[in-house]
């Protein structure tokens, strides 16, 4: 083809790009530019990359004076080469030809714009080959597409990723998934071209609120997968949102059903990963198949790839993808639908059981090597390196009792106590419990059954028995958490261990205070500090101290009260035991209340803050994000907004968790809630709500952590700023207590005098006021 604004027919029909307009703009730009001899789009197989290059050439090609697309894997693209470049040029498509540049039209029009698609496997070298032949030539422009970079001199690489998928729906952890918001789920990429192309299979289908949750887990399943996504969006005809899930967990392969003039790895997911690993060496292979069984979001040194060189041929290749980071670590999983080809081969091989027994065996060692520093240094560091290792960590576990390994699995779920706590994990963890266990948390000592059948020492018991009190207390269950924790202590008996003894009757104590037993605390924490301490069990001790504490205030005992607590944080900041000086903070900043010392609890909170910002804490932050802000609305009224939204990240928190609370602490926080919502304009108010609820955890705390913190000392009255006051209607404040009637107030603002009656009325609400005078006598106390 020669003639300006004619493109060849090897273009296909227009297709509709989705989410990637930033891609395909910045492709015009590079291809626009007289600099550029070869730009290659890379990514992993089925990303669109094809789709992204043919739609920018159809709407630039008119701007070339000729325009040639060839498949780079297509038998005749060598002669076809040769007859597109000539031995001295581009030449036209039946052989050498007079040169189309100059244009008459002049101007660029003499460029040549060669799309060179598909550049992978056994086409590469060719492609590579003929590239830095026509590289010399100032008049051409390759666009080519790759799975990996060609590495020809001058290259300039334009990566595609998948499309961004939703993010993690908000429920109850270790439960269903809360309903997804359609209309922030319009705004997703991936949903949107779900949504386009199931449109395309079934013209009723809408986003609804029964289906978004669907949709999105879809999408995410499939990595945003734009191929993975469209065989998706067709199986609608088939199955209805809701199952298509279940159907894809454990197998993304079984799409297909992709249009019959596709490429043959275009019609399903299973073809498309086969030609995906083609000409892989045998060390990626083995690692591929080795990496298949890891949950997605494993890190380098957990999967034990330090000293892997063929990490970066899959890495290359988009078999091996990063989905993360943390603490400087990057978190990768093997790519969808390579991961399910992967251990479809290996089952096949007979080689799968091998591999997640060397999977589960390395994850039971990572959680016992972490035990050492969970409880004092490098807490904030395990408990983070755990949380993002969550999933593999469960994977191990269900691996150990496939196989009828009780023992381990019920060492491994103890290893899990903490980590579990912090990420809010409250019900799945009380689950492992009782089902390790054999017990199912009966009252008696019978259940000695665990985990496939095996008979569990009964100090095995007793710990399991502990944790699951431990948890039970943690999802707002007191009276439950009491009773597990007498059956540890029944259980615990005939072992003989008195420290681990002790520890059971410090957790108790805690229970019996939550459950309003003070008496009955009081009696089991004394004797349990005193065990925990003539054992020199520092951390233990310190935890039984600050319980200890938490019984004398509620008894009114301040004084005994702090000098225990005093003891228990010099103990855990000795220990550097953050997550239990976090709580035991907790504990000082109630005492500090109780003395009117508003400075010294906002010092404690905002510490207490900061720990568990640092520990990723998920089970005891809605708490203290409630706490901190019932202390922001008698320290800063002006941030009411800003209290709003803590009490909704609070909440929505706490609901992952699925933990209740307490009737006094809820009726404390709807109260707020009601004050707030007076206070504030209704649309202020719900508009703060949603932003809270928004909020991640680490969010949350920051946001907490902005707020101003209180004055060293009271000022005599409260300042305009303090009442939530715009500036506007501090004017109209200061205004009336000069004893001006509306009138003349409107006159020396330039305002009408309706409004001055609203501004009026606003300051009387917010300042609590019911007459002029009273403003007047508010107004008179700010200075």
């Amino acid at each position: 083809m020669s003639a300006m604004g004619t493109l060849p027919a090897s273009l296909g029909p227009v297709t509709e790009l989705v989410g990637r307009e930033p891609e395909a703009a910045m492709l015009r730009e590079r291809l626009r530019d007289p600099l550029v001899r070869l730009v290659t789009v890379t990514g992993r197989a089925g990303v669109g990359k094809s789709r992204l290059a043919m739609e920018v050439v159809r709407e630039i090609g008119g701007e070339f004076g000729r325009v040639e697309v060839l498949d780079a894997g297509a038998p005749d693209t060598p002669s076809a080469l040769t007859a597109v470049t000539g031995p001295t040029g581009p030449t036209g498509p039946t052989g050498p030809a007079e040169p189309c540049w100059p244009s008459a039209q002049g101007g660029e029009t003499g460029r040549f714009l060669l799309l060179l698609d598909g550049c992978d496997h056994e086409a590469r070298a060719g492609a590579a080959a003929a590239l830095e032949a026509l590289s010399g030539d100032p008049r051409v422009v390759v666009l080519a597409t790759a799975v990996e970079p060609l590495g020809v001199y001058g290259e300039l690489l334009l990566p595609l990723a998948p499309l961004p998928v939703p993010g993690p729906l908000r429920g109850p952890a270790g439960g269903a998934a809360a309903a997804a918001d359609p209309q922030e789920l319009r705004d997703v990429a991936s949903v949107q071209l779900f949504v386009r192309r199931a449109r395309a299979a079934d013209p009723a289908f809408a986003l609804t609120l029964e289906n978004a949750g669907a949709v999105a887990e879809i999408c995410t399943l499939l990595d945003g997968l734009p191929l993975a996504v469209e065989l998706a969006a067709r199986r609608l005809r088939l199955l209805p949102p809701h199952l298509l899930p279940v159907r894809l967990r454990d197998r993304t392969t079984v799409l297909s059903g992709g249009p019959a003039n596709a490429p043959e790895r275009h019609r399903s997911l299973a073809a498309l990963a086969e030609w995906s690993c083609r000409g892989l060496d045998a060390p990626a292979r083995a690692l591929l198949a080795r990496l298949a069984v890891y949950e997605p979001g494993f890190g380098l040194s957990a999967a034990g790839l330090s000293a892997e060189p063929a990490v970066d041929t899959l890495m290359d290749r988009g078999l091996l993808v990063v989905v993360g980071e943390e603490q400087g670590e990057l978190r990768l999983a093997v790519s969808e639908p390579v991961r399910s080809h992967a251990r479809e081969a290996l089952a096949q091989a007979g080689g799968e059981d091998a591999a997640r027994d060397a999977h589960a065996e390395r994850y039971r060692t990572l959680v016992g090597s972490a035990q050492a520093g969970l409880g004092g240094t490098g807490q904030d560091h395990l408990l983070r390196e755990l949380a993002a290792e969550g999933a593999n960590v469960t994977a191990a576990l269900r691996r150990l009792r496939e196989r009828g390994d009780g023992e381990a699995a019920a060492a491994l779920v103890l290893g899990c106590r903490l980590p579990w706590l912090a990420q809010g994990r409250l019900r799945e963890g009380l689950q492992w419990c009782d089902e390790s266990d054999g017990a199912g948390g009966a009252a008696g000592t019978g259940g000695a059954g665990g985990a496939g059948g095996a008979v569990l020492p009964e100090a095995v018991r007793a710990r399991l028995a502990d944790m699951s009190g431990v948890f039970a207390l943690a999802l707002g269950d007191p009276q439950e958490a009491v009773r597990r924790h007498r059956r540890a202590l029944a259980l615990g008996k005939g072992v003989g261990d008195r420290r681990q003894n002790a520890l059971v009757s410090a957790h108790l104590g805690a229970a019996l205070l939550e459950a309003g037993d003070p008496p009955g605390a009081r009696a089991v924490l004394v004797t349990a500090l005193s065990a925990l301490e003539s054992m020199g069990v520092t951390g233990g001790a310190a935890g039984a101290a600050a319980s200890l504490a938490g019984v004398l205030r509620a008894e009114g005992d301040r004084r005994r009260a702090q000098e225990l607590l005093d003891r228990a944080v010099e103990a855990l900041r000795r220990t550097r035991d953050g997550r239990g000086l976090a709580g035991a903070l907790r504990t000082e900043a109630a005492l500090a209340l109780d003395g009117d010392e508003p400075a010294r609890a906002d010092r404690a909170l905002r510490e207490s803050l900061r720990l568990y910002g640092d520990v990723g804490e998920r089970t005891e932050l809605p708490g203290l994000l409630e706490e901190f802000s019932l202390l922001l609305m008698r320290t800063a009224p002006a941030q009411r907004p800003r209290t709003v939204r803590l009490l909704a990240a609070a909440d929505t928190l706490r609901a992952e968790t699925g933990a209740a609370v307490a009737d006094e602490w809820r009726s404390a926080a709807e109260r707020a809630r009601t004050d707030l919502g007076a206070r504030l304009d209704w649309t202020d108010f719900a508009a703060a709500w949603a932003e809270g609820v928004r909020m991640t955890a680490a969010q949350a705390v920051a946001e907490a952590l902005a707020a101003p913190a209180p004055a060293r000392r009271p000022t005599s009255g409260p300042a305009p700023e303090d009442q939530s006051l715009t500036p506007r209607q501090v004017q109209v404040a200061l205004l009336v207590s000069e004893g001006m009637t509306n009138r003349q107030i409107a006159a020396r603002l330039d305002i009408s005098e309706w409004t001055v009656v609203n501004h009026v009325r606003q300051v009387m609400r917010r300042l609590g006021c019911s007459s002029r005078v009273q403003v007047a006598g508010a107004v008179g106390r700010w200075t």
